[in-house]
């Protein structure tokens, strides 16, 4: 039975943060210059690394893998209690209401839950979104099987204080009925925190509710329904150092539980004639076909060691290296940092920029082969934000994000390899192979 007690829980005797290690390659990376180099692993806001308790848990899950809830066998019987257990595991993580208010639906990562809560509406929902969103959160809502009625996109806000403003006065202006707003709590480009509490406040005023996106902030700062009021919350696990393919839409029950199941088949079904359909009730009605047991039980064995305290301590070390990366960038002759608001607003390990002179592509590209850094480039599925902050002459962004197995020695790497990039450009040729920028020749 040690699947059902994820290894690594918070009810683990071990100090806060000693457990907090993420799985990776023990040898280097090979440079195309020669020789290896630890890797550098800026990509985070991407996909996490596992942790470590999350690799034990999956370990201990392994031998007793089973499809669950419809198995009398004993290891279905187990597994059906490790997927169980997992809920409530990331029910606490999330302050979940209490049952039958609240409900926690395992999906297969933030965009599926969006794409759930769109078609879940009330018929004709009036849906409210920021042109800031990831495209997760921003295009579910206006796609031909959502039941929003009408879908209103704000402009970037100036301020924290205006989105509130915006947020309300949009609300107000849609039609009678059903409305919802949907925000992001951390920007997945500039790692901006956004004023969710003002928002559901706001929201809630109008007679609105309220879905978000925590992918980007869950992994850094606790968050919860109960305390922030937001009536749903989205996350995906493989950003939560949980790498499958499992996530969670959490929160109010009644529209999930009156709509029809996001996808027909086994599991949904509680009768099924030549006739008729019966469907289950939640949180079965959404999980259809064979449930993912072990990206369940990873994400709750993230959950689990990922306690408010710890996550508090680990943000104070992130901060720092955080500051400490854009006090660098900010040194470079030409380096340009994208932020939507003041330089001095709270933000999550991630941060964007643009180098004059040096294309998005090429500099990642380089930072990988010469230097053993992992970065992203592009307009990071969030296009009408990063369009809007790249300066004249940008046409994408080079994005960092740190998370726990960052370093300081990673943070001075990027640093100085920026800085040996703009005084003297890449020491490499390299060509389009596939849509991507590689070395050419590469003897790795």
């Amino acid at each position: 039975m040690t699947v059902v007690t994820p290894i690594g829980s918070a009810r683990s005797a071990q100090p806060d943060t000693d457990r907090c290690t993420v799985v990776t390659a023990a040898e280097g990376v090979p440079l195309v210059t020669g020789g290896s180099v630890e890797y550098a692993n800026l990509d985070y806001a991407a996909s996490a690394p596992c942790l470590t308790p999350v690799a034990d848990a999956l370990a201990a899950a392994l031998p007793y893998y089973a499809s669950v809830h419809r198995g009398a066998g004993h290891h279905s019987q187990v597994s059906t209690d490790a997927y169980e257990r997992a809920r409530r595991s990331v029910a606490r993580f999330l302050g979940v209401r209490a049952e039958p208010a609240d409900a926690v639906v395992f999906v297969r990562g933030t965009t599926d839950a969006l794409n759930l809560l769109a078609r879940a509406l009330p018929a004709g929902c009036s849906v409210v979104v920021f042109e800031s969103e990831h495209h997760a959160s921003l295009l579910p809502w206006e796609h031909p099987d959502s039941r929003a009625g009408s879908v209103v996109r704000l402009p970037l806000p100036e301020s924290p204080a205006a989105a509130v403003g915006a947020a309300r006065a949009a609300l107000a202006a849609a039609p009678e009925g059903p409305r919802l707003l949907c925000v992001t709590a951390a920007s997945n480009v500039t790692g901006e925190i956004w004023p969710v509490e003002e928002l559901v406040a706001a929201a809630h005023a109008e007679g609105a509710r309220v879905v978000v996106d925590a992918a980007q902030y869950a992994p850094h700062l606790p968050f919860s329904l109960s305390a922030t009021g937001a009536d749903y919350v989205a996350l995906s696990a493989h950003k939560l150092y949980a790498p499958f393919g499992s996530g969670v839409l959490a929160g109010r029950a009644d529209w999930l539980r009156e709509a029809a199941p996001y996808l027909s088949g086994g599991g949904a079904t509680r009768l099924v004639t030549e006739h008729d359909v019966v469907w289950n009730d939640l949180p079965a009605r959404h999980e259809a076909g064979s449930p993912n047991v072990l990206g369940a039980v990873a994400l709750a064995a993230a959950c689990d060691t990922l306690t408010p305290r710890v996550q508090e301590l680990l943000h104070i070390r992130e901060s720092a290296l955080v500051e400490r990366l854009r006090a660098g960038l900010a040194a470079v002759e030409g380096v340009h940092e994208l932020s939507l608001w003041d330089e001095d607003h709270p933000r999550v390990g991630i941060l964007s920029f643009v180098v004059d002179g040096l294309p998005a592509d090429l500099l990642a590209a380089a930072l990988s082969a010469e230097y053993g850094i992992g970065v992203r480039d592009g307009l990071f599925c969030a296009h009408p934000l990063t369009r809007h902050l790249l300066p004249r002459g940008h046409g994408q962004a080079v994005r960092a994000s740190l998370g726990i197995g960052t370093t300081q020695e990673h943070v001075d790497r990027l640093v100085g390899a920026v800085a040996d990039l703009v005084a003297r450009g890449p020491r490499w040729e390299y060509a389009e192979a596939d849509g991507r920028l590689v070395p050419v020749p590469d003897p790795r």
